[in-house]
């Protein structure tokens, strides 16, 4: 083990094995598949502190809207370990105080928020038990999230799986696999999900530019799965769909409005616009808790702005010149006009969005 400064240790794990992307330790500590050291390394995390956790999801060790929830839910249980009050009240305003702590690390992924908001909730319905009643409590809640994200995707990716024809060459952008939930994925599973019931499916893997999550986490959780895959740039997209060498794209998302515009990883918007321009059905892929219906479209989805240096350098090494204005939106949003299908949970939604995710939702 190598012990860091970041309130977590690191260890080193077999390429050859499954991987978890996140999990309780038997010493109650959270451990993380580091994703910024894939492909090359498979190292895992142990975070022992709130500040270990925010600093992970900050820095995309974990990511993937479902990953960043499930990770939000356990560092919250994990800080109230140490937290110490004398009353539920002052408790509670300590809870409160840390879940914003984690809140402002990612600001486009709701369900981050959406997770915080349950484990709170949690926290006020068993009020009248003893303080350590409530905190085992917590951390119960956490876990069973996550048991609950991977069969959430699993029920995905068998609705969406019907969508898919038999042969299907698939085009997907940034990673919405096991490594951006709890296990499985969402736009990942549908494709396992269609190889499980036997078709025969290549897909076209997108780099996914400024941080190449297609190129270092899709193709290498793929590789892993034995599916076949092929890496592309962005933009080499529409030259293969020209060339009538994609039958679909599937992505995930980080947030979807009421009306179904998508945010998704940066560059979504123009695979969209590439797949209506040939033909090609463009699905989403994310669970109901990817729903913000309180948002009425897109404009009101607030888009994370990630630091220059992003873009400036690559694998640490400068590519740009000294004093360029850099722009790093690390999101955009899709039309809900350009969406084929929304694939839930709990079916697949159809427009008029406003009213078939609705439906899909039942009031979560």
């Amino acid at each position: 083990m190598l012990r860091s400064s970041n309130n977590f240790t690191r260890t080193k794990s077999s390429m050859g094995e499954d991987f978890t992307t996140i999990r309780w330790t038997p010493q109650g500590t959270i451990r993380l598949l580091d994703q910024t050291r894939l492909p090359l390394e498979e190292v895992y995390l142990d975070c022992s502190t709130l500040d270990g956790v925010a600093e992970a999801i900050r820095r995309l060790q974990v990511r993937g809207a479902p990953a960043i929830g499930v990770a939000a839910a356990m560092g919250l249980a994990l800080s109230a370990q140490t937290l110490q009050a004398s009353s539920f009240s002052a408790f509670y305003w300590g809870l409160e105080e840390r879940a914003e702590t984690l809140r402002a690390t990612r600001p486009t992924a709701v369900n981050l928020a959406w997770a915080l908001r349950r484990m709170l909730a949690l926290a006020e319905k068993f009020r009248d038990l003893p303080l350590s009643g409530i905190k085992a409590r917590l951390v119960a809640e956490s876990e069973t999230m996550r048991t609950e994200d991977i069969a959430i995707n699993r029920a995905m990716g068998q609705n969406g799986q019907a969508l898919v024809p038999d042969p299907a060459r698939i085009l997907t952008h940034c990673n919405a696999g096991g490594l951006a939930t709890a296990g499985y994925g969402t736009a990942i599973g549908v494709i396992r999900a269609a190889v499980e019931a036997g078709k025969h499916v290549r897909v076209w893997v997108d780099e996914t530019r400024p941080l190449l999550q297609g190129a270092r986490l899709t193709a290498w959780e793929l590789t892993k799965a034995g599916i076949p895959a092929t890496l592309i740039t962005d933009n080499m997209a529409a030259h293969f769909m020209g060339r009538g060498e994609v039958d679909l794209v599937v992505v995930g998302a980080d947030r979807i409005a009421s009306n179904g515009d998508t945010a998704n990883k940066i560059g979504t918007y123009g695979v969209a616009l590439l797949a209506r321009a040939h033909g090609i059905p463009f699905y989403v892929a994310a669970p109901v808790s990817t729903l913000d219906l309180r948002l009425a479209d897109g404009r009101q989805i607030p888009i994370e702005e990630r630091a220059p240096n992003e873009v400036t350098e690559l694998a640490g090494r400068r590519i740009a010149p000294n004093g360029i204005a850099v722009a790093n939106p690390a999101f955009d949003v899709t039309p809900a006009a350009y969406l084929d299908a929304i694939i839930t949970e709990r079916g697949v939604a159809h427009a008029p969005y406003s009213e078939s995710l609705a439906r899909l939702a039942g009031g979560v």
